[in-house]
């Protein structure tokens, strides 16, 4: 581990302006520098260098930070990937402590793995252009599909020869172990893997070689088109999408990522000057490719063929990409064609203006598609309605998806409420198969371990006023945010007033006091029986409020230990915080051990008869469950002042679609209050 010392020399050392200059062109403003944001697409500079304090913001998005989260977040490295690569810059040589033999050998291995692909890489691209094999065989190929040698290079294209143990004897003659090559799927009883094929390399998001794919050029011969990697120690294919690499950049900037079914429609586009693509590589998406897309862009557009089998692909794995909050488009191509061969036949000019004009609403292609094939068919229309209805339960956003209820109830000729209805009916038929999924990973677990796994921390599903759908009350999809009090707006991540010195701005005085909870007794038990800590019950039934939180700092110090509970099992002891790599985090963690138990200042007020209990040293799962439904309370109470100024604003203008939308928001939120305030036993003022 990079000593606390060096950490330090590095965050002393690095110049904003020159880390964010090897990115962006910046131009000098005075005392400061501004450029075009890397974060967002815009044409008009918004993105502001500030030397004095050594921090950057942009005025257009709302990012802004320091020199290592800058690094972090546009190269989605770790923090101390991003240490590592600013001592790089700078030449600062960086001490590490001593990490437990396992740990070593651990890190030791995967090292290992990652040399011996990048060696499998240089062997193949070797194989490609200096032997006549390659030149004959997968070049000749590759040009045939017009890529030029800058597309091969920044994709590691190759060849693997025809040989039984070309690659096996090269690696061992260079010191990698046979063992190795077994573990990457390289080489299997003593033969290469990959054998006359031309080769595709498969890369992380820093860059390193993972996985291969091999496409075999050979007609008529009974084996399979593409062959892939193994998953391996390094490589989790349902984690991975092909191409993320090279079109992270771009996907930042545009705000979009195309998603394309192979490897040469990928290199392709992006030779051609749409380098926001990757490839599903023709296999269903997963949940862990849809969290890839999300850390970059929440818009998707499928980029599929026009055929019957390319219109099908379109319809699968989309239900992921929605679960995961995602707006999705779909692109079909004319009959017969692909995206290469589309784009090689009108130009590039014509393709991308096609990707334009033919681009529509995964929801409603979906429809057309499937009441196209119904007909006048009553049973197969009312199965397509019920489809329809199913995926409409996946749009989480309450705004979003009472404007689909609105247009579909018109397009299918249903009331509304039968619609909502149905939708409804979807929503728990999802909840109850996600419960039955997780209750099969728990018995799998249980016998994988010989003995019995915790259940999970109870979620807050159907607690705090019947609050069901993650970040449902998010209404920044098409109106201010929110607004903290004094109607200021909420302190933007990076800047002075998100730091934990700053507890008076809007709900910070809580939230401080919920990570106090969490270091002072998150370790503790709050429901011994099954296992779930204080830590366990409190993130879980704040997950879907974290995007309403005030201050950056307690929101990612509760998100990180959210991660730690998910990979290890356990909540974090008080040392967890005390020795933490992040300052902030440690400098919490003092104010949590010295600093006295003190509840909001208004609370003693508004919640006096129930602040009367033992004080949480004495009793942490009391205090636990009182703190989180005031908590909760104070949040949904804020959030209903704001939307209530959104519907006089929207009456005003005579907005009626928004303001019916935001009516409906308004009486959940008053059924929240209401459940809420009984279980607190306070008195609810109708507005």
């Amino acid at each position: 581990m990079i000593t606390e010392e060096s950490v330090r020399e590095v965050i002393d050392s690095a110049r904003v302006e020159d880390v964010v200059g090897d990115f962006v062109n910046l131009r000098r403003r005075g005392n400061n520098y501004s450029g075009l944001c890397p974060f967002h697409n815009e044409k008009t500079p918004s993105f502001n260098v500030n030397p004095a304090r050594n921090i950057y913001k942009c005025f257009g998005c709302g990012v802004g930070g320091d020199p290592v989260k800058f690094l972090m977040e546009l190269e989605q490295l770790s923090f101390p990937d991003a240490i590592r690569w600013i001592a790089r810059k700078y030449n600062i040589k960086l001490e590490e402590t001593e990490v437990s033999e396992e740990v070593r050998a651990e890190l030791q291995e995967r090292d290992s793995l990652l040399i011996a692909n990048d060696f499998a890489r240089k062997y193949y691209a070797e194989q490609l252009l200096d032997t006549d094999e390659g030149k004959s065989i997968a070049l000749s190929y590759f040009r045939a599909r017009g890529f030029r040698k800058e597309a091969i290079e920044t994709f590691g294209l190759g060849y693997a020869p025809n040989q039984r143990d070309g690659l096996l004897q090269a690696a061992t003659a260079a010191g990698f172990g046979e063992d190795q090559l077994e573990k990457l799927g390289l080489v299997r009883n003593g033969r290469d893997f990959f054998r006359d094929r031309v080769m595709f390399t498969i890369h992380n998001l820093a860059g390193k070689p993972i996985a291969f794919a091999g496409r075999i050029l050979k007609k008529d011969v009974k084996a399979p088109k593409y062959i892939n990697s193994p998953e391996t120690e390094v490589y989790h294919k349902s984690d991975v999408l092909y191409g993320m690499y090279q079109a992270r950049q771009a996907v930042r900037k545009l705000d979009n990522i195309f998603m394309v079914e192979g490897y040469t429609d990928v290199i392709s586009l992006y030779q051609s000057g749409i380098r926001n693509v990757v490839a599903t590589s023709g296999t269903s998406l997963t949940a862990g490719q849809a969290k890839l897309v999300k850390r970059f862009t929440e818009n998707v557009t499928l980029l599929y063929d026009g055929d019957k089998a390319g219109v099908k692909a379109a319809l699968r794995g989309v239900d992921v990409l929605l679960s995961a909050d995602l707006n999705v488009r779909v692109v079909v191509l004319p009959e017969g064609k692909d995206p290469d061969g589309y784009m090689q036949e009108v130009g590039v000019t014509v393709f991308e203006q096609y990707l334009t004009d033919a681009r529509k609403d995964f929801l409603f292609f979906k429809a057309d598609i499937l009441l196209e094939e119904a007909g006048d068919d009553v049973a197969a229309r009312s199965a397509a309605i019920r489809d329809i209805s199913s995926t409409l339960a996946l749009v989480t956003d309450p705004l979003k998806r009472a404007g689909y209820l609105q247009q579909f109830s018109a397009k299918l000729g249903i009331d509304e409420s039968l619609l909502v209805g149905l939708v409804n009916g979807a929503i728990a038929d999802h909840r109850s198969e996600r419960k039955k999924a997780a209750e099969r990973e728990q018995r799998r677990q249980a016998r994988s371990s010989g003995g019995t796994s915790a259940p999970p921390p109870p979620t807050s599903e159907d607690d705090w006023g019947g609050l069901s759908e993650p970040a449902w009350l998010d209404t920044s999809s098409d109106d201010p945010g929110p607004v903290a009090a004094g109607g200021a707006p909420p302190p933007v991540a990076g800047s002075p007033a998100a730091e934990p010195r700053q507890p008076e701005i809007g709900h910070g005085h809580q939230e401080q006091h919920f990570v106090h909870l969490l270091v002072r007794d998150g370790h503790k038990w709050y429901d011994e029986p099954t296992k779930t800590t204080i830590a366990g019950f409190l993130t879980a039934n704040v997950a879907d409020l974290l995007g309403d939180f005030d201050v950056a700092t307690y929101r990612e110090a509760v998100e990180q230990v959210t991660d730690h509970l998910r990979s290890t099992g356990g909540a974090p002891d008080p040392d967890w915080y005390t020795r933490h790599a992040d300052e902030r985090i440690r400098q919490l963690a003092t104010e949590a051990v010295t600093s006295p138990y003190t509840y909001s200042p208004n609370w003693q007020e508004k919640y006096g008869l129930r602040l009367s209990q033992k004080m949480p040293d004495e009793n942490q799962r009391l205090a636990a469950e009182l703190f989180l439904r005031i908590f909760r309370m104070e949040k949904i109470e804020r959030k209903g002042k704001e939307n209530t100024l959104l519907i006089a604003r929207y009456q005003r203008e005579g907005n009626f679609e928004k303001l019916k939308t935001h009516m409906k928001v308004q009486m959940k939120l008053d059924e929240m209050r209401i459940s809420l305030a009984k279980e607190l036993g306070t008195v609810v003022l109708s507005r």
